[in-house]
């Protein structure tokens, strides 16, 4: 294994464990899942390359384009959490009270 795939799986790994343990405030939810995001996309984009293939793949523009999608539901559910619970506490937020 490559430093190169090495460090890529160290962030995936870090970012998902950061989603498991930190589970204070959605924002850093929100935030460990982009960096989980980011170490796909970059993965994907590296991988064409090392595998030496000529054609152009459109799986990083597809994971980008949902990444963004993710991004932009997120902050929205974060204004709108902010504005009914009037916090971005996870621990606030129960489907039961809803």
């Amino acid at each position: 294994m490559s430093l190169l795939h090495l460090s890529f799986y160290s962030a995936f790994t870090l970012s998902s464990l950061g989603l498991a343990f930190h589970r204070t405030h959605l924002i850093s939810a929100l935030l460990c899942l982009e960096s989980m995001m980011l170490s796909l996309y970059m993965t994907l984009s590296i991988w064409p390359v090392e595998n030496q293939v000529t054609s152009p793949t459109l799986m990083p523009v597809l994971m980008l384009a949902f990444s963004a999608c993710e991004a932009g539901t997120g902050l929205a559910m974060l204004v709108a959490s902010t504005r009914t619970h009037g916090s971005d506490h996870l621990h606030n937020l129960n489907l039961l009270q809803c």
